[in-house]
């Protein structure tokens, strides 16, 4: 069985997420979701509009998902691949480059993102739309 893995906060989910999740998915038998944690997200000083625990909810709600766990830090990556048996690591382009270090453990894909959406461009909209 072919594992991958990715990360992210997947904070108001959209159209984009679930295109990445999708073809993650389409790389393997096995699709492990790493999602920031509220705390991780405190150190990275970003905010999700859901907690850890509805973000959590909602992603094992969805096809392409096979496992949720926690991303507590930066450094648990190499970890995370060794104990999950991963062998492909997957993240949006706009991460291309930064996470080639993990070459040594597993293969790593950056794949496209999904043009026209993003999380900070809905809440964006949002703010507009409420400050009108």
């Amino acid at each position: 069985m072919k594992k991958v893995i990715t990360y992210g906060t997947f904070d108001l989910l959209h159209y984009g997420h679930i295109n990445i999740l999708k073809r993650a998915k389409d790389l393997g038998d096995h699709l492990t979701v790493a999602i920031s944690t509220d705390s991780f997200n405190e150190l990275k000083n970003k905010q999700a509009y859901h907690s850890y625990e509805n973000r959590k909810l909602i992603l094992e709600s969805i096809i392409y998902v096979d496992r949720v766990i926690p991303e507590n830090c930066w450094e648990q990556k190499i970890d995370d691949i060794i104990t999950n048996n991963i062998d492909t690591f997957v993240m949006g382009d706009d991460w291309k480059g930064k996470f080639d270090f993990l070459k040594d453990y597993c293969e790593v894909i950056y794949l496209p993102r999904t043009v026209g959406i993003s999380t900070t461009k809905i809440k964006n909209d949002l703010h507009l739309v409420h400050n009108g």
